[in-house]
């Protein structure tokens, strides 16, 4: 990390680099949006609607810890705080971290692979509306009983002979109709990438955002239709008379925990492998440099997916289970290390003596490093089954649940949220507003989370609606619930960034950032079929190559020459 260069915040003028011819403005209208099929609006849709879900789940934590912030406290009956902690947990889990994903991929990966949509855009709509249909079911719950079993609705909890009421219904249908999205996106991810790219862009020379999202589509084609199956199983428990986790009649409970957590512990790394990916884009942009060791970051992706798929049971170590079962998965829960240490190793070694541009994008990338890294180390010990027998179902969980999941997810996404920002909208956010957030949220995180290992092994138990005042857990608490409201502001601040840099940011240019892959070709925000002329790619940073045939060609030294050209002349061999 030798030099550093300031982040660009104000551009009085566009930034014209290198990028494709104009076409005709889109439709414009809200009926244009409804009906759209252009895989960019779609992208935009989901992450509008994913956001919403994200802060209707930020306000459903903040009631969570003020509930919790003294012992003995009622400012919320114990049903309502059931009602919350079930509805937080399934909407940052399946209404935000894994469709936001998504909504980054159906933007960006056509751009990125040189083509024009998705392979099936109808079916891309479809998965949308699929989406806001399960957050519909879900939400208008609250009419009437939202359901109260967590994120994991374990059986018997979930069983009608202790919830009668419509609120797991409404649980189990958010379920299939975002499965079905998922599923459906999938594939249309998957054919996309694997039929659609620009000529010259072989599986070697594919962007690592795009690895992660194939590797993403794959791991739901595998897991959903297990979770779609239990769901479907304890449906009929509960309205059919079957009993199939129902123990008093030949049942087993155990059998949700395992279809449940079969699709459950691949979701973690469908949840972060893309943000592994945004992070793989973003480090070496703003460092300067080539990422390091790209064939092992793209292994370590395979890799990574291939172990989450045979580690379920680590979460089922409290239950009966022989040891060798035991032992197996403990083993297996340790190997993830290995793929998961290389990416960190290469990411690291990326920055080394790189130029670096400290850019918001680039702090929310570096802050999922270091905040990623504590949730791996606190995971070595959860996987090992007799310390687990002592922390299962403590704050010990909740802390490390989350500095995986809002460290490996939420940090890449706002990361990826200011880097990509500009090509979606053609305007730059706020860079010291950015910084603002950023500061407020790792600090916000650090205070909410750290503290909650600590109240874990005093033994303070998750999913409590009240605990007595023992210990250090009044004052712990008190910390974390102060950590979730600077947490919340930092949010907030990110928002108002938005809203107001959507329609009066600095004007961004096509390529802002001088980035390495293709989207950065085409105008910002791009036109509807995306680019006038795709180039033959010829590496895994075909940017570079451009601007080097640019130089070529005309002699201009940067950054005169990115007046000068246009997409046709510069793709010479396009199509």
């Amino acid at each position: 990390m030798a030099a550093t260069v300031e982040a660009p915040t104000t551009t009085v003028e566009p930034i014209p680099q290198v990028a494709a011819r104009k076409v005709d403005a889109p439709a414009t209208g809200w009926t244009s949006w409804v009906t759209t099929t252009d895989h960019k609006r779609i992208g935009i849709m989901y992450l509008v609607l994913t956001f919403a879900f994200f802060i209707l789940g930020g306000v459903e934590a903040l009631l969570i810890r003020l509930q919790l912030a003294v012992p003995n406290n009622d400012l919320l009956t114990p049903q309502t705080y059931n009602e919350l902690f079930t509805m937080h947990g399934t909407t940052m889990i399946f209404l935000f971290v894994v469709p936001v994903m998504a909504g980054f991929g159906n933007y960006f990966v056509p751009l990125m692979i040189g083509a024009r949509d998705m392979a099936f855009p109808k079916l891309n709509a479809l998965s949308f509306w699929l989406l806001a249909a399960g957050g519909l079911v879900f939400y208008a719950s609250i009419f009437f009983s939202p359901p109260e079993c967590g994120w994991t609705c374990y059986s018997p909890l979930s069983d009608t002979d202790y919830l009668p009421s419509g609120g797991v219904d409404a649980w189990i249908f958010l379920i299939h109709l975002t499965g079905l999205s998922s599923l459906v996106g999938a594939v249309n991810f998957y054919a996309t990438i694997a039929n659609m790219r620009a000529p010259g862009m072989g599986w070697g020379r594919l962007p690592l955002f795009v690895w992660a999202i194939l590797t993403y589509a794959v791991l739901l084609i595998l897991a959903l239709p297990v979770i779609a199956a239990a769901v479907t199983l304890l449906l009929t428990d509960r309205h059919f008379g079957t009993h199939f986790y129902d123990a008093s009649n030949g049942g087993s409970p155990l059998l949700w925990q395992h279809l449940f957590w079969f699709f459950g512990h691949p979701e973690v790394y469908i949840m972060v492998l893309p943000g592994f990916g945004i992070i793989s884009e973003v480090l070496p942009v703003f460092s300067r440099k080539p990422i390091f060791g790209y064939k092992a970051i793209a292994a370590a992706t395979l890799v990574i997916a291939f172990l989450g798929l045979l580690v379920w049971a680590h979460h089922m170590f409290s239950t009966p289970s022989p040891s060798l079962v035991l032992v197996f998965f403990m083993m297996s829960s340790f190997l993830i290390a290995v793929p998961t240490g290389v990416k960190i190793f290469n990411w690291i070694a990326t920055l080394w003596r790189g130029t670096i541009t400290y850019t918001t994008s680039l702090l929310f990338a570096v802050g999922f490093i270091g905040t990623f890294l504590i949730g791996g180390i606190t995971g070595i010990f959860v996987a090992v089954f007799p310390v687990d027998w002592q922390l299962t179902d403590t704050y010990f969980v909740v802390a490390h649940f989350h500095y995986v999941l809002m460290g490996g997810a939420v940090f890449t996404i706002f990361s990826g949220l200011y880097y990509w920002f500009p090509k979606m909208t053609g305007r730059l956010l706020s860079e010291p507003l950015g910084k603002a957030s950023f500061w407020l949220m790792l600090i916000g995180f650090h205070v909410t989370f750290l503290v909650q290992h600590s109240a874990g092994m005093e033994g303070m138990p998750r999913r409590v609606y009240e605990y007595s005042d023992v210990q250090d857990l009044a004052i712990l608490n008190l910390i974390s619930t102060i950590g979730a409201f600077i947490l919340g502001f930092g949010i907030l601040l990110t928002l108002i960034n938005v809203l107001i840099s959507v329609k009066k940011g600095a004007v961004a240019g096509p390529d802002p950032w001088k980035a390495n892959t293709l989207e950065w070709f085409t105008q910002s925000p791009p036109p509807v079929n995306n680019f006038d002329s795709v180039p033959r790619i010829r590496s895994v940073e075909p940017m570079k190559d451009i601007r080097r045939q640019v130089i070529a060609q005309t002699g201009a030294p940067e950054p005169a020459y990115m007046t000068a050209m246009e997409a046709g002349r510069l793709a010479g061999d396009g199509h």
